[in-house]
């Protein structure tokens, strides 16, 4: 089956129109990882609208190649300006920079470039290997298993996703309450629909993600104070000498890939995670002479392959469950299902040249982000010396285009300001984003499989506890619970002592 399913995608992968986008892809991803404020996430969000009018593979392409290169991107300017392009990079500070300092920043950058090509490469393999098992074992799967799937996948992010649980399962809790908006599909009756037609469909996902990150984002940088400043960045030219300076850390590479494999495949964990614990890991088995902190290549290694490689494990459960791993998963999951895909077992039965070109595409994404990486460097240090202030304007704009062309309609708009708005208000009281994002997909899978389950059950709840798989996802949700409070009140407890302290 995967044999088959990777040559009737090789079909697909192979077209002058596939190819190129996920090169364009790639560049893009490079671009938007290396500019602070922006990352993977936002290329996804910005160029959605272009992607889901292109044929299914190309589409599909393009976009994971933003999400690889915007990955690897945030090191560009983590390494020159100490300044993370991502949330995924800050861990690579702690040796990047220090090589910068030392003259090494062309060795720093092409370091961290063959470190994430490689990692990616490494999740591409137990992409391709374990989501057909995965897939497998979901085909048995019924209504009572995805209702509880879906909980689970949405408990993981609201707890992970944000430093307090109640927090982050409020958003959850909005974002499902956002996906009842339109046309019930059980009864065909309209729900706060508040009798615009506009509304009979819900709200479009793309123009929800679009206001809550990119326009708040955007707010964001607009009231920091460095605007018109013009960072002072030294060009550096890796040259592909960085694989044979990566290659020599084998070990450390093999082992932080995994770790971000392993990160990547739990939904809510992702890349800052994995990358700060392949970091701990290698500094704990280094050697003193390796001096990390202090400009070591092995911490770069370790930072950049494991947070590519949790790409390719957080792809695993997107694809084989419909369960995304983090925000930037959730929109690829979201163009999959505007494309006429369904994710899952179904999608591996019924759709296998889908699933080969969509493996391939990673791969071929990895192999680019090596090579156009390391050659095209330096045009994206000459882009990183461009202030906020030219910046801003042009995202706006791309976001405002990309909105009104996904239906050409202006209520479009509105909702992305609408939710501009609340993205605003959620970043001022400190709630976490993407467990609305994940709420909003999610829902529609929880509610059609809780109310089938509830039809066909005839002791009500008790179907969830009856079914093997459902009552250890029961199970597994109610731990997930009991360990984020226990956690909560851990931290708690440690905070009020230290006030103690301080005041006695």
């Amino acid at each position: 089956m995967l044999i088959e399913s990777l040559f009737s995608g090789f079909q697909l992968f192979l077209t002058p129109l596939a190819i190129g986008l996920t090169l364009v892809g790639i560049l893009i991803g490079l671009l938007v990882g290396a500019l602070p404020g922006l990352g993977p996430l936002m290329g996804i969000i910005l160029l959605l609208p272009v992607a889901i009018s292109l044929p299914p593979i190309a589409a599909m392409g393009f976009l994971i190649a933003i999400f690889v290169g915007g990955s690897c991107g945030g090191s560009i300017s983590a390494i020159l300006l100490r300044i993370p392009g991502t949330p995924l990079a800050a861990a690579t500070l702690f040796d990047g920079y220090p090589m910068a300092q030392k003259g090494r920043a062309s060795d720093a950058i092409g370091i961290a470039i063959a470190s994430s090509a490689i990692g990616g490469l490494i999740g591409g393999i137990v992409l391709i290997v374990a989501s057909p098992v995965l897939a497998r074992f979901a085909s048995g799967f019924a209504p009572p298993e995805y209702a509880m799937l879906a909980i689970t996948g949405l408990f993981a992010i609201a707890i992970i996703s944000g430093g307090s649980l109640i927090k982050g399962l409020l958003a959850g809790c909005f974002g499902l309450l956002l996906a009842t908006i339109g046309t019930d599909e059980f009864s065909t009756g309209y729900r706060f629909t508040f009798g615009s037609h506009h509304m009979l469909n819900g709200f479009h996902i793309v123009a929800v993600v679009v206001g809550l990150f990119a326009i708040s984002e955007m707010a964001h940088q607009i009231m920091s104070k460095d605007l018109l400043d013009t960072p002072n960045v030294k060009v550096a030219r890796p040259g592909f000498n960085s694989i044979a300076l990566t290659l020599r850390h084998w070990k450390n590479l093999l082992r932080s890939s995994g770790i971000g494999v392993f990160f990547g495949a739990l939904p809510g964990a992702g890349g800052v995670i994995s990358s700060f614990t392949a970091y701990a890991i290698a500094k704990a088995w280094s050697k003193p002479e390796e001096a990390y902190g202090e400009g070591a290549e092995g911490g770069v290694v370790a930072t950049e392959s494991a947070n590519n490689a949790t790409v390719g494990g957080t792809l695993v459960p997107t694809l084989a469950l419909g369960i995304p791993g983090d925000a930037s998963s959730a929109m690829l999951l979201g163009a999959l299902l505007i494309l006429g895909f369904v994710p899952g077992p179904i999608l591996f039965e019924q759709q296998p040249a889908i699933v080969g070109g969509i493996f391939l595409v990673y791969l071929t994404s990895n192999v680019f982000l090596l090579i156009a990486g390391i050659l095209v460097t330096p045009l994206f240090v000459y882009i990183l010396r461009i202030p906020k202030f030219y910046l801003i304007p042009i995202i706006l704009l791309l976001c405002s285009i990309g909105t009104f062309a996904l239906q050409a309609s202006v209520f479009d708009l509105k909702v992305m300001l609408g939710f501009g708005l609340v993205g605003i208000l959620f970043r001022a009281a400190n709630y976490p984003l993407s467990p609305i994002v994940i709420g909003l997909i999610l829902g529609p899978i929880l509610e059609n499989n809780l109310r089938r389950a509830l039809l066909i059950s005839r002791e009500g709840y008790w179907i969830f506890l009856e079914r093997p798989v459902s009552a250890t996802l029961v199970a597994i949700n109610v731990l997930l619970v009991i360990g984020a409070l226990v956690y909560a009140y851990r931290k708690r407890q440690t905070r009020l002592s230290k006030a103690a302290q301080d005041i006695a």
